[in-house]
């Protein structure tokens, strides 16, 4: 998480995925190019990582599996505004340098009271479900419907709370 979201507010996106999944930790930072818990999960010959971001060479979660046989499938998270991912990627070489993974999808943003860049893009949380949706259809991941129906209810809570205010 880049220090200005952390510092904006304890109830963003990146702050309600991160209580909202049981394997997440969160780290707040831009280089994380010597942070000792994220290079020693990137360097453990038991995981394979992977880093949410779009590019031209990002493997895409609809058309392509992700994952090795034996091994922990991890994903990082940049919660974060654009220029902001960008400029962890620019600072972090240990994360830049993994495998990038993205989707395509046609939802639009339930982050309806903050205005997105692009049409087509997500919140933290919004970004996480998609993903979550995809690696369960890989069988990467085991988890109940009712379960990823309800993934966003805290989000959607949080709208509505603030809408209540404008």
């Amino acid at each position: 998480m880049h220090p200005k979201e952390f510092k904006k507010t304890k109830n963003g996106t990146g702050h309600f995925t991160n209580l909202s999944l049981k394997n997440c930790t969160l780290h707040v930072g831009i280089d994380f190019s010597k942070h000792s818990t994220i290079n020693q999960i990137i360097n453990d010959p038991k995981n394979a990582c992977y880093v949410l971001y779009p590019s031209d060479i990002s493997i895409n979660l609809n058309e392509e599996c992700i994952g090795e046989e034996e091994k922990n499938t991890v994903i990082f998270l940049i919660d974060a505004t654009w220029p902001c991912s960008k400029s962890i990627l620019a600072s972090s070489s240990n994360i830049d340098n993994l495998k990038k993974v993205s989707f395509t999808h046609s939802k639009v943003s339930r982050f309806t009271f903050k205005e997105q860049p692009k049409d087509y893009c997500l919140s933290t949380m919004e970004s996480t479900l998609c993903v979550l949706e995809l690696l369960n259809n890989q069988h990467l991941e085991n988890i109940d419907n009712k379960s990823l129906k309800n993934f966003l209810m805290p989000f959607d809570k949080m709208v509505k709370y603030q809408l209540s205010y404008s």
